[in-house]
């Protein structure tokens, strides 16, 4: 390895195998390069070692945050240095200036939540501020949706510290009197001085006039003129390629009020787009697009489809929305006012008739607003989530017009994709001229390469013909930079080319962007090149419904577009193993990466099968948050399940695997005796002495298992009302959930029957446990004898009702893909947890106050179900019930992960984050409720407090002759 002389002098990690380099060939681009090692910093002192490392190696450098470029800048094939992990603090934050100074790693909205407090914000709120880094939103010039006031990064950078390629640190700031003396890089400083004042009028000609111009380098910035020079706002945008930044100083804001939204509806793209320069007359705060295939596709997506419902009215072509922030409820509402007057004078009311039929719905309540602003800023996901081998391509995709051109660019713009046989995806940024568009296209394919060579031609024409911006917004990378020269002309790529001269002689810094690039249709660059394939590969689970050729897992791991939503590190449940580790081996991005790679051979032989892929496998929790919350619904879970299959068919299961996994079928006879299989707790040094060989972490209690398991006989009404479910967890370690429930039930006047085998053998199970090791088939088994035994009662239409929601929930998700035949979609149908049949179905409870506040943790298949508003709302039948959701990802014990001895402490770690500390601080009377076994156990170990089933709760609350 040509970086060994680093490993002696670098205090972070240096990555160089296969699988981690493979991690790290991506970027939310078409491109793939394969670096030679990947290094992950945790001080300006690594960056000046791997940077002379690499000097002396004579390899390239490339700086990365989040990884979500979408041209290509942070991919190479040198050393790739990733800021995110520990190169993220914030050094200062002056609340009196309004100024902040941060290390590059910073992620937008962790900083955020840092300056809120003071009343301040960071304005540049890209659509991936849950993810992206300000090292690279200041590398990328990033814009955001509210640029139109707040303007772009480069006018939210005071200062950049950085080191040179050489070595060199040196500060580039505002330049005091027009000239700096002694500063570290004088000399270059004095050319880049002397550039501005040679060429003041070169570059005036060349450039354009445009709010979202950031392609190139920012010679604009060094030409003398009312405003000072400064020196920093020609690294912003340089995309890595003149210094590495190591510190950057930050212009704030007061923090945005209240606001309002008009959400505005026209009948055509074209209209909307002509209505957008009146609408920006008002003075809003932002006007953002959203065409119609973007709303279809988010009315497909679960966790998008009710905020959909809440604000557009039929079909529309087109959505401009239209936020207002005047500092009062009176202005805003005049504001809403005027647009409804102005939507009026352009003939679109939802009074109108005929071709002009739209109108304005005023949003003013803040949560839907920012629901509203989560669809919109998840674009470029919902519109990848196309299930099918064509998808949306970043390439034409942000350039920017002025306003009074946008129509007529955007309709011939169209007509550009429709001569090559594709259409675009249309949204974002309509009121400074910059839409996303993508063109539909399959780069799999020679044709369709072809295709986005001449659509960029032509495109690229047009916008130089609207003396408009060919980069408005993503940046140069690979994509663009081939075309500085049809843009800006000869004499400008020439100074480009001096400049990357002058900062970096030798070409270290992130070579192939800006200057000197490859074609941007090089296939040899691309993801998917001439050289992938993947040969057939049998499957586990049905994955039909996914693309590719025929469908099927290639299909299914493909759809991630690598943009890293999976990297947020607050807000919903995904992902929470990343969240603890800040790994790109443990976030849903690189688990998929690494099987893309696997299963086309990349990554060598036997890789999906390797023990390398089951270390990327190993904290995956299967909590099936990237199901829901994953825009192209990448279910990592589930593709978990596929590796363990594989490699529980090559090597076997260990003694731990088959405890976890069969323990349903060999419980019946362990609930004999339970003294027996309790001793592990109750003998000290037990626990300790099988550590090694069960598996099971000796610093955990096991389960304990019920003296008196739930019997099957326990409810037998006749004629029954509702089916009962008794899943395994409950039946055998806490079978006072079941009568519980089965209380409730016929409190409300319904009859219970158990759910029994049509065989007369050991009780139901769903298989849960035994896809958690990869037995496939015998859970299919599994899922056979409870389908059998459900599904005439599903046909007469009783709805099965279960408490587990692993258990419950696995017949609505993992079963109907092993048994495909229609048999299990008919049970998944009548399939209920306890709350959503309460709810759902209004069942009246003579409940009676219960006095206590309730603290509710939810079990993640709730959350990806969307069952967590019916769990609280069957808690809110309690007369004077408070019920408080606690803000968590998983709770970490997730089955038996919490439980191993090699898991144990990532999975405190998970519960550490959200989970225990609320818990921790409930008033004591407070009741602590959970659906999930797992969750109930990891309150317990880690709080020292005990957690109910809902169930209970509501047994509690009977009144007492019902109970």
């Amino acid at each position: 390895m040509p970086l060994d002389a680093l490993k002696g002098r670098f205090s972070g990690e240096i990555l160089e195998d296969a699988f981690s380099r493979g991690r790290y060939s991506t970027d939310a681009s078409i491109y793939q390069m394969m670096p030679a090692a990947v290094a992950i910093p945790r001080s300006k002192d690594d960056i000046a070692s791997a940077l002379a490392a690499a000097r002396d190696a004579g390899i390239p450098v490339t700086g990365r945050g989040g990884g979500t470029s979408q041209c290509g800048q942070t991919v190479n094939s040198g050393l790739i240095l990733d800021n995110s992990k520990h190169f993220n603090r914030i050094l200062e934050i002056d609340v009196e200036n309004r100024r902040a100074v941060v290390e590059p790693g910073v992620v937008l909205d962790e900083l955020n939540r840092a300056l809120k407090p003071h009343g301040l914000w960071f304005p540049v709120d890209v659509s991936t501020a849950s993810r992206a880094t300000i090292g690279g939103m200041a590398a990328n010039n990033s814009c955001g949706g509210r640029s139109l006031r707040y303007g772009t990064m480069r006018s939210n950078v005071h200062a950049i510290d950085a080191l040179l390629a050489d070595g060199t640190e040196a500060r580039f700031a505002e330049v005091p009197g027009g000239a700096f003396s002694n500063h570290p890089a004088q000399a270059i400083v004095d050319d880049m001085l002397r550039i501005g004042t040679t060429h003041g009028d070169l570059i005036d000609t060349r450039f354009p006039k445009l709010n979202r111009r950031v392609g190139g380098y920012n010679l604009d910035a060094l030409v003398p003129g009312a405003a000072p020079v400064n020196l920093s706002h020609l690294l912003v945008g340089s995309e890595g390629t003149l210094a590495y930044f190591t510190a950057i100083e930050l212009k704030l804001w007061p923090l945005v009020g209240e606001r309002v939204l008009a959400v505005c509806h026209f009948p055509s793209f074209y209209q909307a787009m002509d209505a957008t320069r009146h609408l920006v007359a008002l003075d809003p705060l932002s006007v953002e697009l959203v065409d119609s295939t973007m709303i279809g596709l988010s009315r497909q997506i679960p966790l998008f489809r009710r905020t959909i419902e809440a604000f557009v009215e039929g079909d529309p072509a087109a959505l401009l929305l239209v936020e207002f922030d005047e500092g009062s409820a009176a202005a805003n509402a005049r504001k809403l006012t005027e647009i409804e007057v102005r939507m009026g004078d352009l003939g679109f009311s939802w009074r109108g008739e005929g071709r002009n039929w739209g109108g304005v719905k005023q949003i003013t309540d803040q949560r839907l607003q920012g629901q509203i602003a989560e669809v919109r800023k998840s674009g470029l996901n919902i519109m990848m989530s196309m299930k099918q081998e064509g998808k949306p391509v970043s390439f034409v995709e942000d350039c920017a017009v002025e306003l009074t051109d946008l129509a007529d660019y955007t309709a011939r713009l169209t007509e550009v994709f429709e001569r090559h046989g594709t259409q675009g995806t249309w949204y974002a940024h309509a009121s400074v001229g910059c839409l996303h568009v993508r063109p539909v296209l399959n780069l799999k394919l020679e044709d369709d390469v072809k295709k986005m060579r001449s659509i960029a031609e032509e495109a690229f024409a047009l916008v130089a013909e609207y003396k408009g911006s060919h980069s408005g917004e993503h940046g140069d990378g690979i994509v663009r930079s081939e075309f500085h020269e049809r843009m800006y002309g000869t004499e400008i790529t020439d100074l480009f080319r001096d400049v990357k001269e002058r900062f970096d002689p030798d070409g270290v810094l992130n070579p192939g962007k800006i200057v000197d690039p490859p074609r941007m249709d090089d296939r040899n660059l691309f993801r998917y090149s001439d050289a992938y394939a993947v040969p057939p590969l049998k499957t586990a689970f049905d994955w039909s419904d996914w693309p590719g050729a025929g469908g099927g897992f290639q299909g299914a791991v493909e759809m991630c577009n690598n943009n890293g939503a999976c990297r947020k590190l607050k807000g919903g449940a995904m992902c929470p193993s990343y969240r603890v580790t800040r790994n790109e081996r443990d976030v849903t991005r690189g688990r998929a990466n690494s099987l893309r790679l696997a299963i086309s051979g990349q990554l060598g032989p036997d890789a999906l099968t390797s023990d390398a892929m089951a270390e990327t496998m190993k904290l995956c929790v299967s909590c099936k948050a990237c199901k829901r919350e994953c825009p192209t619904g990448v279910d990592m879970a589930r593709m978990k399940t596929e590796v363990l299959a594989a490699r529980a068919a090559k090597y076997g299961l260990t003694l731990h695997d088959r405890l976890v996994g069969r323990m349903p079928r060999y419980a019946p006879l362990a609930s004999r005796v339970p003294w027996l299989m309790n001793l592990r707790n109750r003998i000290p040094g037990v626990a300790k002495l099988t550590e090694g060989l069960t598996g099971f972490a000796a610093s955990r209690d096991l389960p304990i298992w019920s003296s008196h398991p739930f019997r099957d006989n326990e409810f037998a009404d006749g004629a029954p009302d509702v089916i009962l479910f008794a899943d395994a967890f409950n039946r055998y370690f806490e079978p006072e959930n079941l009568r519980a429930a089965g209380r409730v039930l016929r409190a409300a006047g319904l009859r219970v029957q158990v759910a029994t085998p049509l065989d007369g053998t050991r009780p139901l199970d769903c298989g849960r446990t035994l896809l958690s090791v990869g037995l496939v088939d015998e859970a299919r088994s599994e899922a056979e004898r409870l389908i059998s035994a459900l599904l005439p009662h599903a046909e007469a239409g009783l709805p099965v009702i279960g408490l587990e929601p692993s258990s419950l929930l696995t017949l609505r998700d993992e079963i109907p893909a092993l048994i495909t035949d229609g048999r299990a979609e008919t049970v998944a149908a009548q399939a209920l947890m306890l709350e959503e049949f309460l709810v759902k179905r209004d069942i009246r409870l003579p409940l009676q106050p219960l006095g206590k506040k309730i603290l509710l943790h939810g079990h993640c298949h709730q959350k990806a179900h969307q069952v967590m508003t019916d769990v609280q709302a069957a808690l809110d039948l309690i007369p004077g019930a408070e019920v408080e959701l606690i803000e968590t990802s998983c709770c970490g014990m997730a089955g038996a992960f919490g439980y191993g001895r090699d898991t144990v402490d990532i999975s405190l770690k998970m519960a550490e984050a959200d989970l225990l500390p609320a818990v921790r601080n409930a008033p004591c009377d407070t009741l602590i409720v959970a659906d999930g076994t797992s969750c109930r156990h990891q309150i317990a170990d880690g709080a020292g407090r005990a957690a109910i089933h809902v169930a209970r709760v509501l047994e509690m609350a009977l009144a007492e002759g019902d109970r």
